[in-house]
């Protein structure tokens, strides 16, 4: 008996990744698994070391009739009791079938998708009850948080590396390049913080947009463009602030991510974040799109130890009680043991 994953989108982001982490995850935990994706070596590879069967699929758009079909032989073949849709395009092809579906949303998704869908489970409350305000019955949404950790055996990336000074303060940017992610509040912040320097991590298509402004403000020599980076616990291991400006966020899986590490986090007060930090207890937040806010939070920082660490510790300790992979696998598995797997 086991758990179909199906996961529609070809690209890398945040839940692209979590999805791997947590496919893993249960795998570890005895939980048998098949997984269902399009097309993408990085994440064929990963779920091949890990044992977890695959198939890769098109999950095109209206008029592809042949992805449904197939999974539904797939899911057959492994004795499939659930099918859990990770967003939208993998929700419009999962199939009906003797086993139930569940839709894994991330977001503020048009639920039109999940029609006929046995259950929702929500990554954050107040998507769990905006899902509900759409009058989807409460009764079948769950809210089931991503979890965090932090590899106990992974250096920290070597600055030099990166052509970046071993004592200057070092920020760290994690996310698409992308609009929502507001990396331009970040660069127009460095502006007012003339000793940092900042790590930029992740792909989109912003990049020359983002590159252009960075020289316009006079601090390209102090940015570091790093791409797509498969080592992100890395990446935070090596900073001293992260820094998260999101415009629109309905989690901040970054935030989590760097509790997790021990780095402390400024933040914009956009959904996810702020329903996640108590600022001034475990993470700062500022007003969305204020760059001059984001520089004195990170100021601050910088300039009180004893803050960095308390803030760092405080967030540890959420980790441990709210996100930790026992804690969120074990919610999974309870919820897929109610439908007749795990």
């Amino acid at each position: 008996m086991s758990v179909l994953h199906l996961l529609g989108t070809a690209g890398e982001g945040g839940a692209e990744t979590y999805f791997v982490d947590l496919v893993k995850a249960l795998a570890r935990a005895g939980v048998a698994e098949a997984c269902a994706i399009r097309a993408n070596t990085t994440r064929e590879a990963r779920l091949a070391r890990a044992g977890v069967p695959f198939k890769v699929a098109r999950f095109g758009g209206p008029i592809d009739i042949l992805t449904r079909p197939a999974i539904a032989r797939f899911a057959t073949l492994n004795d499939t009791k659930v099918a859990v849709a990770w967003m939208n395009r993998a929700a419009r092809h999962t199939p009906r079938g003797p086993w139930a579906r569940i839709g894994r949303l991330g977001g503020y998704y048009n639920l039109k998708y999940y029609q006929g869908f046995d259950h929702l489970v929500a990554n954050t409350e107040d998507i769990a009850d905006w899902i509900v305000a759409q009058g989807w019955p409460a009764g079948k949404v769950s809210c089931i948080p991503n979890f965090a950790a932090a590899p106990p055996a992974l250096a920290p990336v070597d600055r030099a590396s990166l052509a970046t000074p071993a004592d200057a303060p070092l920020l760290l940017a994690m996310g698409r390049l992308h609009e929502n992610k507001a990396h331009d509040i970040s660069l127009q912040a460095l502006v007012d913080i003339p000793d940092a320097w900042l790590w930029i991590a992740g792909a989109g298509p912003l990049e020359g947009k983002l590159r252009g402004l960075a020289e316009a403000l006079g601090v390209a020599e102090r940015v570091r463009f790093l791409g797509w980076r498969t080592d992100a616990s890395a990446l935070y291991r090596s900073a001293d602030v992260c820094v998260f400006p999101s415009r629109y966020e309905p989690l901040g899986n970054v935030v989590i991510q760097a509790w997790a590490h021990g780095l402390p986090v400024v933040a914009a007060a956009s959904q996810g974040p702020a329903a996640l930090i108590h600022t001034g207890e475990d993470g700062l937040l500022v007003p969305v799109d204020d760059a001059p806010a984001l520089a004195d939070g990170v100021r601050r920082l910088l300039a009180d130890p004893a803050l960095r660490d308390r803030l760092a510790e405080a967030g540890a300790r959420r980790v441990e009680a709210e996100f930790s992979e026992t804690a969120v696998v074990g919610q999974w598995k309870t919820l897929l043991a109610d439908f007749g797997a795990a």
